[in-house]
């Protein structure tokens, strides 16, 4: 029903993915699919265009009963209406969130390696930016990624502590278990902090036997201490319609979030609310084609570079995002090196962690083909 492996010429369009590099670079870095979006929203946007007039826009009760309606479908999570605060992009979120929690200079704690934005949100709240590094093992199945609990507890400070949690981990591409939950919800309750919980890639999980679980959803503790942040924009391929949201069940909490938001941030626009609810009513079952796609996208990456020539690749349980450990190569400076053989990965120092590349692999079969045959030439002309 669902074509993914046409390629759509994006290099003559307004893509910030494509413009990056010249002609000679095949793009798989920033987390932005290749494939169109699924007709369901195309449709409710061309809907929503001959309606012509375009004015301020409030979110419509159809949205935020689809909204309801699919977190408890998904995840069996029953959230209320009024937890539901609408937000322009996810960034925005977490910067929102590291204002609304805390004072100047308290403590944000997140594990590395993580998105970059989970590291310049709290400094540019004046918050002070703390770094857990995870636990990083070697396991039958491959490099194994982990929070490092006693670290965790170790570096909180004095102050009000935030805990900003990527829920599935970007760039790593672990779906937390029910039991790594907890553990991080009994810490957040033991010394009264906030959690501010990204699973903006919860509907991307890879792995049959895994399933996402909104930090939220643990237990009224956590519910009542925690942010969650969620968007369209990665699963439906909708990024560049900015609309996001937070879900936050503390009335108090929630009322600190939208004070913060006055006069800063600005509303979502009509096609970001169109796109969200179409996305959540109607796009499962391209959702489902999708998820078929990316898991052989995956499985060709892992084929095609886990263990050649000194290459390592964290086996993704969730995300269309491969995280490529260079360290055993001797290149110092991977993801230059990758660009120069023509192929542009986002490179591991922006995470946080040198040595490594993180590779996007939501494109069309052919496209990533071709990538990786580029990586596997240029490795072997190097040790040739």
């Amino acid at each position: 029903m669902f074509d993914f492996d046409t390629v759509i010429n994006r290099r003559d369009s307004d893509s910030t993915k494509w413009r990056k590099y010249d002609e000679d670079v095949l793009p798989l870095w920033v987390a932005d699919m290749d494939f169109a979006s699924p007709p369901a929203i195309a449709s409710a946007l061309q809907e929503r265009v001959a309606h012509g007039v375009f004015g301020y826009p409030d979110p419509q009760a159809s949205l935020v009963q689809t909204l309801v309606m699919a977190m408890q479908r998904d995840y069996n999570w029953q959230i209320q209406p009024d937890w539901l605060v609408p937000l322009p992009g996810l960034v925005v979120g977490l910067n929102v969130a590291c204002r609304a929690t805390g004072s100047n200079d308290d403590p944000v704690l997140t594990a590395t390696p993580v998105y970059p934005p989970f590291m310049s949100a709290p400094i540019l709240s004046q918050r002070r930016l703390v770094r857990v590094p995870m636990l990083e093992a070697e396991g039958s199945d491959g490099t194994r990624w982990a929070w490092d609990i006693d670290q965790l507890v170790g570096s909180l400070g004095p102050g009000n502590n935030t805990l900003m949690l990527c829920h599935p981990h970007n760039p790593v591409g672990r779906v937390w278990r029910t039991e790594e939950l907890l553990q991080l919800a009994a810490v957040a309750q033991r010394h009264d902090m906030v959690v501010v919980s990204d699973e903006i890639h919860c509907d991307l999980i890879l792995d049959a036997g895994h399933k996402h679980v909104p930090f939220a959803a643990l237990s009224p503790d956590a519910a009542q201490r925690s942010i969650t942040l969620m968007a369209p924009s990665k699963t439906y391929n909708v990024p560049g319609l900015g609309c996001s949201f937070a879900i936050i069940p503390n009335p108090a909490l929630r009322k600190k979030f939208t004070d913060v938001m006055r006069g800063i941030v600005p509303h979502v626009n009509i096609f970001g609310y169109v796109a969200c609810e179409a996305a959540y009513r109607d796009g499962v079952p391209w959702r489902t084609a999708l998820l078929d796609v990316l898991r052989r996208n995956r499985d060709l990456v892992m084929q095609q570079l886990d263990g050649y020539l000194g290459l390592r690749v964290t086996r993704p349980e969730a995300t269309y995002l491969a995280w490529v450990d260079c360290r055993n190569t001797g290149i110092e400076d991977p993801a230059a090196f990758f660009e120069a053989a023509g192929v542009g990965l986002s490179n591991g120092v922006d995470f946080g962690l040198k040595g490594f590349v993180r590779l996007n692999f939501g494109c069309a079969l052919s496209t990533l083909q071709d990538a990786l045959h580029r990586m596997r030439e240029a490795l072997a002309n190097r040790t040739s």
